[in-house]
């Protein structure tokens, strides 16, 4: 689109803006339906940037992190302890690795036995945090070495549950996506029926211009503008409700897991301000190619 037609898109000529009706069923329906889906893709990209973010922190973090569980007798638990952190401070691709105290075991099985429980009794197995660095250390080798020196020891890496996991924040990205390519071709969709119901209704008037002179272009130029202005007012309004409802969603926590975070973050907050253009552009191609269609058929 030229700079003198970008400007005359919003300048306007008053005569043709009467071609047009300022209210009515189009408007009101342009108007709802651009509001209404503007809303729906804040949510959309929040979801798809949180679910993105969720993804990263996953795949990095827990990548990272591995359980030794040390399943022995009370008598050698000890010394299957001390020899198993030996062997991961000497390995390479280690940097932490720590015993879990009783209290934190116990505060990790509380969620599903309680606090009063009595954990100390029972036989369970000791865990050691293990941390790895940049490198990353041989997962395979590691466990073939504690195999052969401390025979209780099991290494979880959580490759497991971490892939599904993963996989998961992954896919709801993508739906996000989805779901902002789905509200566009439903606004496209929408303000085409508004337009193509605008030009029915208006049918005379347009004969009667024609009758006097006024061409096809200057007739589709007077739906074209009123529409994208309007779809672009209904999502102006609809990205600002979609920007408070998202700030208003709690913050990220470590307690609310997924269920919290959801919103934007940093520079991100300015994406959403795209939308209404967007959404003008889109009611510009839908409008165009609806009012020379039908206009065409109405020669």
């Amino acid at each position: 689109m030229s700079e003198g037609r970008i400007r005359k898109l919003f300048t306007g000529d008053a005569q043709a803006d009467r071609v047009v009706p300022p209210s009515g069923f189009t408007a009101q329906l342009t108007l709802f339906v651009s509001g209404a889906m503007a809303f729906l893709t804040v949510f959309a990209l929040a979801l798809s940037l949180a679910s993105g973010r969720l993804a990263d922190r996953w795949a990095s973090e827990l990548a990272r992190a591995a359980t030794l569980r040390i399943s022995a007798p009370a008598d050698q638990r000890a010394a299957q302890t001390e020899a198993a952190l030996t062997i991961l401070n000497q390995t390479p691709g280690v940097a932490s690795a720590r015993a879990l105290s009783v209290e934190e075991q116990a505060a990790l099985l509380s969620p599903w036995f309680g606090t009063d429980a009595g954990l100390e009794a029972l036989p369970v197995p000791q865990l050691i945090e293990v941390q790895a660095d940049s490198t990353g250390y041989d997962a395979r080798g590691l466990q073939l070495r504690l195999t052969a020196e401390v025979p209780g020891a099991v290494l979880d890496d959580h490759a497991r549950w971490r892939e599904p996991l993963v996989e998961a924040a992954q896919s709801l990205r993508l739906l996000g996506i989805v779901s902002i390519l789905l509200i566009g071709g439903a606004t496209a969709a929408m303000i085409t029926l508004a337009a193509n119901a605008a030009l029915a209704a208006n049918r005379q008037v347009i004969e009667v211009l024609r009758l006097v002179g006024a061409l096809d272009s200057y007739i589709a130029h007077a739906f074209v503008r009123r529409f994208t202005l309007r779809a672009l007012t209904g999502a102006a309004s609809g990205v600002a409700l979609g920007m408070i409802g998202v700030w208003l969603m709690p913050a990220a926590s470590d307690e609310g897991g997924f269920l919290t975070g959801l919103g934007f973050q940093s520079w991100r907050w300015l994406l959403p301000l795209a939308i209404p253009l967007l959404a003008a552009l889109v009611a510009f191609i839908a409008t165009t190619r609806a009012a020379r269609k039908r206009l065409e058929e109405l020669s």
